[in-house]
């Protein structure tokens, strides 16, 4: 029978051979021998004896089985057993050219002394049981060897060879395979059955199938395409399906279940056999209802938003059309008001005064023309509502009827006229009922949703129920069932009855102290020792580069913080790095740090075979070239658009692609000349836009910051030695604060960040207080900042110097009522159970009495006022942010050179699409500076080899982000056998150096 394999060749290698690249926290960790294990060492004869016995023993321990005849143990391993048992670590040399029968006596007496257990059949049988919840988790093949390999060294199993173990995970996965197709289709019908094949058929009259159809991007924010995504949602119902049956399915297998239906094509799924093949469209479906569900609110909002702006646009463009008559108004009736001021000091008939300035007849008619110009008092937008409300007509009856909408209590006069409107839909009424809710309706709308005698005009009722939907959206006050994005606020956090087991488990995943009066006492303490600091230097002048002048706070600018002679310095080094294709420069990364090995198939978890392919899919992503044209510039025939599309389906997208950016961030960390630039824990992060060409999609916006073009911003995190380990597309309309914890949370990499700076638009209140309490520091550049107000918990008069700059009280009772919630949702951010920037993005959206949002707001002013504090005293500080975000900066314009293909517009209409995009990107430019950084390490090598200096400070100051030696474009391919330029030390000859 053949093999059952899950893993790879590289993979099975990997978890099969003696580790020999631990560090040494992990190899004491696992190999420290306690007292009673040097005491059965001690009963050994010889110092070769004692030496490989316990060898044997660290060994059985981690990795969790012994070496094999002929294979030699781990010399670090060897050098720190041997410093525990007090030999010579030479004499392993000796051990392993004895006899094996003596190796396999101290097996024997290590097993019964110790309590190991072989891999027999009762093994098998027991962790077979224990790995089915396991399975139920993942699907991945590695991931399920991994935790039986973990699990067996836990009750000290011996491992057995890694064939056997991967026939226990392949046979677990396809045990669980099998168990949630079951789950998924237990209630099915035949009938049900037969719709969910016929999804992968065409339908004789069609061009394509109804999966196909399904899967079409939204298109722009129009009725015309809100009703074709409702469409499809209502197809999917129809089918019939319950989400019931996913509750009992862990979130994990089925999201994966649910990707592979949504990259398979309909041949793909045929292929499979009928459970699988059902289960899998069942999970994709579902998912999809979800996906629709939120496409469809967002375009509403989008469309609110859109008619508002028109008729701001109105609004603004009819005052201005006036602008001339208003102005030849004004100056008449400064002359009127100066002949009635001249009549009542003569005395005179102020009557012929003004006739002397205008005549009578003309006067008059002036007050009906001025009537006539007049504006609302407000100069209210909403006043030329109507004239664009038809473009919401076409789809509100839709919307109304097609989602069931929920809501707080505060909210529920909103759902009352909901269903007034869904009736009056419904049986073509046009009066709006005299007792219909109106309670939600806010004091700026009244005047156009009641006429004078308080009457309600349909069209203003219409159009405030539809903004004030959106709005309860945005915030969570309104809800809607299966959605992801605009679920009830409850669902979001983890279950009440999961976080008081954390909380009272001593130690929840928060980073502050759970004790509310001891975090309090805390900060009060801290925040009164920096008040006092400052209050005391600031009227000395001993503040670096912060005065007061006549009240007012001056804060100097930074100046520039590098050595004479830096530019030269960085043009010579950089002339000796090799001249390369990005191509070449793309294998010799992975030849390094093999992170095409995360490139891995969503299927079978195995990575690529033909890795040309995925990094010519990679390429296409990075720099914009899309499948078509990489096919087309590149010169090996077996790599076309079809095996590039294959490439790209299955092996690369976010997930994969992270785990393949953390892989080159970590090689990145190790390098020496990387401690020069940071110690990897600071970070920063900043937005790009990138302006949409082509066909109008969902999600690029406009925003006035970037110009009046629709683009989309690539949010993207890079640490303080310049590798950048995180990036998500995000909308222009969407402050850059919403992201700043995802990129420090959800990140795979090996930095250890504690530090994190943004600019103006990273940062608020909230923000503050998340990053403080999910255990960073957050240290942005503000824009004016001297016009901050500090926050106390105490009274403001105990620092009479500082009395111009404090704002106010921290609200302390506001934070006590919430302490619990606030912690509980940090935790469930923490845990994933949540993305911080959606639960953020919520929580920002909320009215301002809403508890929660204010309890992290009044949380975020103390640390604020802490920042602001530490920057009016510590330059380092000021420099520091400064210099990070420089480093991000810096980042972009390599970006914006590597995403070179259509200008750098965006052609993509999907989300995942452009999210593949930005992740491309973001690999190109880590795998550029890791190339430039080791060869910038040879350089600086070679040259004080030869007694030239190169100091640090300069180095500090050095930017691994160049790109002129760099070929970005031309014709691309690849050499995997190794490049012939490269030289027989394993690198490339530099310029003029060797």
């Amino acid at each position: 029978m053949a093999r059952r394999e899950v893993l790879s060749p590289t993979q099975r290698l990997r978890l099969d051979g003696l580790p020999v690249d631990l560090d040494d926290r992990l190899i004491a960790r696992h190999h420290t021998l306690s007292e009673a294990d040097l005491a059965v060492v001690r009963k050994r004869r010889g110092p070769s004896n004692r030496l490989g016995f316990a060898v044997l023993l660290a060994l059985l321990r981690f990795p969790g089985r012994p070496s094999r005849p002929g294979e030699r143990a781990p010399e670090k391993i060897v050098r720190y057993v041997a410093s525990q048992v007090g030999e010579d670590p030479r004499a392993m040399d000796a051990y392993a050219k004895g006899r094996e029968s003596t190796r396999r006596e101290h097996l024997s007496e290590i097993y019964e002394a110790f309590g190991f257990r072989l891999f027999n059949e009762a093994a098998r049988h027991e962790l077979r049981g224990w790995l089915a919840g396991v399975a139920a988790m993942t699907d991945s093949g590695s991931a399920l060897v991994e935790a039986l390999l973990e699990e067996m060294r836990r009750r000290r199993i011996v491992a057995p060879a890694i064939y056997a173990v991967e026939e226990l995970a392949w046979d677990a996965r396809r045990q669980a395979r099998e168990t949630v197709a079951q789950t998924l289709l237990g209630d099915f019908s035949d009938e049900q059955l037969a719709k969910l094949d016929g999804l992968l058929t065409t339908a004789p009259e069609g061009t394509r199938s109804r999966l196909v159809w399904l899967r079409q991007p939204p298109g722009g924010p129009s009725p015309s395409n809100f009703v074709k995504i409702v469409e499809k949602l209502k197809f999917i119902r129809s089918l019939g399906l319950s989400s019931e049956a996913t509750r009992r399915i862990h979130r994990n297998r089925l999201s994966r279940l649910a990707a592979e239906g949504a990259r398979m094509t309909p041949q793909n799924l045929s292929t499979l056999e009928n459970g699988r093949r059902r289960a899998t469209l069942v999970a994709y479906l579902l998912e999809r209802a979800a996906s629709l569900t939120d496409e469809a609110l967002e375009m509403h909002d989008r469309m609110v938003g859109e008619v508002i702006a028109k008729a701001k646009k109105t609004r603004d463009e009819n005052f201005k059309g006036r602008g001339k008559q208003i102005n030849e108004k004004v100056g008449l009736y400064a002359g009127v008001g100066k002949a009635l001021i001249n009549a009542r000091e003569s005395g005179e008939d102020p009557y012929a005064l003004i006739e002397k300035f205008v005549p009578w007849e003309r006067f008059v008619e002036s007050v009906a023309e001025a009537e006539d110009l007049a504006l609302p008092a407000a100069f209210d937008f909403l006043e030329y509502l109507e004239d664009h409300h038809r473009r919401l007509r076409k789809y509100a009856p839709v919307l109304l009827e097609s989602f069931d909408f929920s809501a707080a209590p505060p909210s529920e006069p909103l759902l009352g006229a909901v269903e007034v409107l869904k009736e009056m839909n419904a049986t073509k009424k046009r009066k709006v009922p005299d007792d219909v809710p109106t309670g939600f309706v806010k004091p700026r709308w009244e005047p156009h949703v009641f006429d004078e005698d308080g009457n309600i005009d349909r069209t203003g009722f219409e159009a405030c129920v539809l903004s004030e939907l959106k709005d309860g959206l945005r915030s969570g006050d309104v809800y809607v069932g299966g959605s992801n994005r605009f679920r009830d606020f409850e669902d979001y956090l983890l279950p009440q009855e999961a976080w008081e087991k954390m909380r009272f488990s001593g130690d929840p995943p928060v980073a502050v102290n759970p004790d509310l009066d001891a975090y309090l006492a805390e900060r009060d303490e801290l925040l009164h020792e920096e008040l006092s600091k400052v209050s005391r230097l600031l009227p000395k002048g001993e503040l670096p580069g912060v005065r007061l002048e006549n009240g007012e706070l001056k804060v100097s600018r930074l100046k520039k913080d590098e050595p004479e002679g830096l530019d030269d310095l960085r043009r010579r080094l950089y002339s000796f790095l090799p001249r390369i294709r990005l191509t070449d420069l793309l294998v010799e990364v992975d030849s390094w740090c093999g992170f095409s090995e995360h490139l891995v198939d969503l299927r079978t978890g195995r990575p690529c075979g033909d890795r040309e392919l995925v990094y010519a899919a990679v390429l296409a992503d990075g720099t914009n070239l899309g499948l078509t044209k990489m096919a087309e510039a590149t010169d090996d025939p077996r790599v076309t658009y079809e095996r590039i599309a294959w490439a790209a389906d299955w092996h690369v997208r976010e997930e994969t692609y992270q785990k393949a950016i953390a892989e080159i961030v970590n090689a990145h960390y190790r390098l020496p000349i990387a401690q020069s630039w940071g110690a990897g824990n600071t970070s920063s992060s900043d937005g790009q836009v990138f302006f949409a060409g082509g066909p109008k999609d969902a999600l690029s916006q406009s925003n006035a910051r970037y110009g009046r073009e629709r683009g989309v911003v690539f949010y993207t995190h890079v640490s303080d030695q310049y590798a950048p380990f995180y990036s998500k597309v995000i909308n222009t309309t969407v402050r850059d604060a919403t992201y700043v914890l995802d990129g420090l949370l959800y990140h795979e990499s090996d930095l250890d960040l504690r530090e994190h700076h943004s600019d103006t638009e990273g940062f608020t209140d909230q923000v503050f207080g998340a990053t403080h309490l999910a255990g960073y520091r957050f240290a942005p550049r503000i824009r004016n900042i001297k016009k901050t107000r500090l926050h106390v918990l105490k009274r403001p008069s105990r620092y009479p110097n500082l009395v111009p700059l404090i704002g106010g009280k921290v609200n302390t009772k506001v934070i006590a009522s919430q302490w619990d919630e606030v912690l509980r949702l940090v935790a469930s951010i923490k845990t994933g159970t949540v993305p911080a920037s959606l639960i953020l993005k919520k929580l920002a959206a909320y009215p301002r009495q809403n508890g929660l949002a204010k309890a992290l707001r009044e949380i975020g002013k103390i640390e604020r006022s802490l920042f602001t504090l530490d920057w009016y005293q510590d330059l380092d500080l000021r420099r520091r942010v400064n210099a990070g975000l420089n480093k991000g900066e810096a980042r972009n314009a390599l970006a914006r050179a590597v995403f070179f293909n259509r200008l750098g517009e965006l052609r993509d209409r999907s989300y995942e699409d452009q999210q593949g995009r930005a992740s491309g990107l973001t690999l190109l430019t880590a795998a550029i500076g890791i190339w430039n950084a080791v060869y910038l390490e040879r350089v600086v090598a070679k040259l004080r080899a030869r007694g030239e200096e190169v100091s640090e400070q300069y180095l500090r100051h050095l930017s691994p982000l160049e790109w002129e030696h760099i070929t970005l474009t031309g014709v691309y391919r690849w050499d995997l056998g190794g490049p012939g330029a490269i030289a027989a030390d394993g690198f490339r000859p530099l310029r003029g150096l060797d």
